[in-house]
């Protein structure tokens, strides 16, 4: 089978003979792709996030009890300060992105910021924010254009 130069979309149809689903690619229609796009929505991502940011903190205060207590290493803090400074950002862009998308107020969001700076504490939001519905999913409502 022969493509013409800049034919990015594979063969018209799938290699039994049945035509291509109205546009859709072969992976975009994969079950398992599928699955993995549910799963993945925004409160698991933003949950995962602060788990990470979490996990970091605590890899920053074990490195800052070798550091300063009487063995005098520096290297828990040479690897986890840079490794929780990225988490720590992520965690701020991720609360700044999400805010919309949850519809969160502007207490709820100060919240999730302040929690990002006490240890652990991204954690306690992110339990918090599940059970008093802050991270609900659902699309907001459209309205019809016209």
């Amino acid at each position: 089978m022969t493509f013409a130069a800049g034919d990015f979309r594979g063969p018209p149809s799938h290699p039994s003979g049945a035509p291509r689903d109205n546009g859709q690619n072969a992976i975009g229609s994969c079950p398992s792709v599928k699955r993995i796009k549910d799963e993945m929505n925004p409160r698991i991502i933003f949950r995962s996030i602060a788990i990470i940011e979490a996990v970091t903190w605590l890899g920053l205060i074990v490195g800052m009890i070798f550091k300063y207590g009487p063995a005098d290493e520096e290297i828990g803090v040479t690897i986890f300060g840079p490794i929780h400074g990225v988490a720590f950002i992520i965690y701020v862009i991720a609360v700044v992105a999400l805010f919309r998308r949850f519809r969160w107020g502007v207490w709820t969001t100060a919240l999730a910021l302040v929690a990002a700076v006490p240890p652990f504490c991204t954690v306690i939001f992110d339990a918090w924010a599940e059970r008093t519905g802050r991270l609900d999913t659902a699309p907001a409502e459209q309205v019809p254009a016209g």
